[in-house]
């Protein structure tokens, strides 16, 4: 079993505490699934979020899906002239027998924008 990396990103509508848990939450899902994954497969998940956004942390959302014994943590973004506002993104480190090239990354709506090389 190799240790393999997901990323994932998702723009909020607003800073507002159940929309990020709503929004968050729906990536961490669209992660696990589109990967084959279930909780005992992730090592650990790292949040970022830009700097427009204070309501919540994003590793609540996680919480809330009843990933409860798996390391969290969150940071900041780079508040960089031009990024995309509001927008949440994840790094899971994982456990698989999947090869790198199948991994899934997932960006949500407007975030797709962010890696077009990649989104799925």
């Amino acid at each position: 079993m190799a240790v393999r990396a997901v990323r994932g990103a998702v723009q909020l509508e607003r800073d507002a505490a159940g929309h990020m848990d709503e929004q968050v939450a729906a990536l961490l899902t669209a992660m696990l699934e589109r990967n084959g994954l279930t909780v005992d497969d992730l090592i650990s998940l790292w949040f970022t979020a830009t700097p427009d956004l204070h309501s919540d942390f994003p590793a609540a959302a996680a919480r809330g899906l009843g990933i409860t014994d798996v390391p969290l943590i969150c940071a900041q973004e780079l508040d960089v002239e031009g990024a995309m506002p509001r927008v949440v993104r994840v790094l899971a480190h994982i456990e698989s027998d999947r090869p790198r090239v199948e991994i899934a990354h997932v960006y949500l709506g407007a975030a797709a924008a962010l890696r077009k090389d990649i989104a799925q």
